[in-house]
């Protein structure tokens, strides 16, 4: 059975270059990219995750994602977010924005990531559970 997880990576420079950096050495297995942004009294909280499909015979499609440690005040973009991007664009990916509840309106953030998960299989934008 087809199953996707998330795998949380830090809200820092560093974790978006590693994030970069998956997405361009696995360009053959990228399924999409996304940012996710969430209304907060500082701003947007922006996300950034990359859906990659299984490796080889493997049911388990990693869902990389730097959980909500861009704040965005106003229209512009930061350079994390820019360099996200930037990066899926060279491998022939849009990033797909999706507005989302914050995580801190979820009592685990397991719970958060199954919001996300279900959202994402909706709307088609990850295969279904098979």
């Amino acid at each position: 059975m087809l199953q996707q997880y998330f795998i949380e990576l830090g809200e820092g420079f560093g974790d978006v270059y590693e994030l970069v950096e998956l997405i361009k050495t696995n360009q053959k297995r990228l399924h999409r990219t996304f940012i996710f942004s969430s209304n907060t009294k500082s701003g947007q909280a922006i996300s950034l995750a990359a859906v990659f499909h299984p490796a080889q015979d493997s049911n388990f499609m990693p869902i990389y994602i730097c959980r909500e440690g861009i704040i965005q005040k106003d229209d512009k973009k930061s350079k994390r977010r820019l360099l996200f991007e930037n990066a899926s664009e060279e491998v022939g990916q849009e990033p797909i924005f999706i507005e989302l509840k914050h995580s801190s309106e979820f009592a685990d953030h397991r719970l958060f990531y199954q919001y996300i998960t279900g959202i994402l299989r909706l709307n088609h934008l990850v295969p279904p559970l098979q």
